[in-house]
């Protein structure tokens, strides 16, 4: 057996925080698409319930000037 502890290996040691701030990066990068994809929901969420409200007053608008 050789008493040379892989574990302390000056080039792993060396290598892990890179490897780690990689996969961080990614992960990083899904979740701002997935706040893009969020955002955009709401802005349409937004736009549709703002013209069903515009097309409710004109309703209302109408009925109030047919009355």
């Amino acid at each position: 057996m050789s008493d040379h502890n892989q574990s302390l290996d000056p080039a792993r040691a060396a290598i892990a925080p890179v490897v780690g701030l990689n996969a961080t990066k990614q992960f990083l990068r899904y979740q701002a698409s997935m706040f893009r994809l969020w955002a955009d929901n709401c802005e349409l969420m937004a736009r549709n319930y703002e013209k069903g409200l515009e097309a409710f007053n004109s309703a209302s608008e109408q009925r109030r000037e047919a009355a």
